[in-house]
C-alpha cells in the first residue's frame, strides 16, 4: 500500500513515545510506501484535492531515523489510505484542512479518521451524547450556570472546549477559591462556550485511555496519574503512565461505543475514563501506542495497520 500521513513535522517526532511513529515503523516493516505532509501543504486546484507529500525510508538509526527519498506534488486520491494524525489545537486551519480532506474523498481518496466525523466530534462535546458513562456534565458560557453548577456539586473541573495535554484545567474545590477568576478567564467574560464536570476522585488512580481501533476494544488501557499536587494526569502535564488490562466497567464503555463510533467513520479513537464515567473522546491522533506496547505483550501499532490492511482490501 501507499500509505500518506497527514501529521506534524516529522523532525519534531519523539520516537519514545510518538504513536504515529509507532504506526510508520510497523508499515514500513510490512514492505509498505511510507509519505508525509502537513496540512499546509494540501491545495485545490482545478477542482482536485493534492499534497506536497514526502516519501520516506525509516532508518533504524534513532537519529536520522527517517530518509526522504523524494517530494513531489500528487493528489491524494492516488494513495491507497490516508492517515490523519495532526495534533491538535483543533482550530479553523484545523477545521479547513478537515474540508480539504472531505473533498479529496468525494475524488476516491480513503482518509482515516473520516474528515467530517473528525469535524463533527468535538473531543470534550462528545461524551455528551453517552451520558449513561458521564458524571455530571455542563457547557455554557453563562457564569450564572456555571456558578450554580458549582453551588450543586461544590467540587468541580472547568475546561476548555478546545484544550490538549491538560491545558487550562482547573479544578475548584468547596471553597470557590478562585472561581470567578477561572470563569472570567476561560469564558472570556461569557465569549466562550466551556465544560463543567463533577470532580472525579478517583483520578487519583489515574485517567485511563483506552484505545477503539476499526470497532475492537484494545485489551490494555494507559493509567495517567497525575504527580503530586495535580489534578491532571496527562502524560503532557507531568503524569506517569501505567499499563493495565481494563476493568469490567473500562470494557462496558469501550464495548458500547466502538461499533457506534466506528459506524460514524471513526477507525481510531482514544476515550478517556476516570473511575466509573466518560470523561473525553479524542478523534484527532490518539496517542499512547508506545507506552501500552512498552509495557505488555499487546502490539497497538500492529493492531491498527491491520485495520489498514483490511480497509484496503
Amino acid at each position: 500500500m501507499k500509505i500518506a500521513f497527514a501529521c506534524d513535522p516529522l523532525s519534531g517526532f519523539n520516537l519514545k513515545k510518538d504513536s504515529t511513529y509507532a504506526m510508520m515503523r510497523e508499515a514500513f516493516k510490512r514492505g509498505h510506501e511510507l509519505y508525509a505532509f502537513q496540512h499546509a501543504d494540501m491545495i485545490i486546484h482545478e477542482e482536485r484535492v493534492s499534497a506536497k507529500a514526502s516519501r520516506i525510508a525509516l532508518t533504524g538509526d534513532t537519529g536520522a531515523w527517517y530518509r526522504v527519498e523524494q517530494t513531489e506534488q500528487q493528489l491524494l486520491s492516488l494513495f491507497d489510505v490516508v492517515v490523519e494524525r495532526t495534533d491538535p489545537p483543533f482550530n479553523m486551519e484545523y477545521v479547513y484542512a478537515t474540508h480539504l480532506l472531505e473533498l479529496a474523498e468525494t475524488q476516491g481518496a480513503r482518509v482515516f479518521n473520516r474528515p467530517k466525523a473528525i469535524r463533527d466530534h468535538n473531543e470534550k462535546l462528545a461524551i455528551t451524547g453517552f451520558t449513561q458513562f458521564t458524571a455530571p456534565t455542563l457547557v455554557t458560557s453563562n457564569a450564572s450556570h456555571l456558578r450554580a453548577f458549582h453551588a450543586e456539586h461544590r467540587d468541580v473541573i472547568l475546561k476548555p472546549l478546545d484544550g490538549m495535554g491538560g491545558m487550562g484545567v482547573f479544578r475548584v474545590c468547596d471553597d470557590a477559591m478562585n472561581l470567578g477568576a477561572i470563569i472570567e478567564t476561560l469564558t472570556d467574560n461569557g465569549h466562550r462556550t466551556i465544560m463543567a464536570q463533577r470532580y472525579i476522585p478517583e483520578i487519583i488512580h489515574g485517567d485511563k485511555r483506552v484505545l477503539l481501533i476499526d470497532g475492537a476494544v484494545v485489551p490494555y488501557g494507559l493509567a495517567r496519574v497525575p504527580q503530586a499536587g495535580e489534578v491532571r494526569g496527562n502524560l503532557a502535564a507531568g503524569g506517569t503512565g501505567i499499563a493495565m488490562p481494563l476493568s469490567d466497567r473500562e470494557r462496558e464503555i469501550a464495548e458500547t461505543l466502538a461499533p457506534i463510533l466506528r459506524a460514524r467513520g471513526l477507525t481510531l479513537v482514544g476515550l478517556d475514563i476516570i473511575g466509573h464515567y466518560l470523561t473525553e473522546i479524542n478523534v484527532t491522533s490518539p496517542t499512547c501506542f508506545q507506552e501500552i506496547m512498552q509495557q505488555t505483550a499487546c502490539d497497538v501499532a500492529a493492531l491498527f495497520v491491520d485495520a489498514l490492511e483490511r480497509v484496503n482490501h
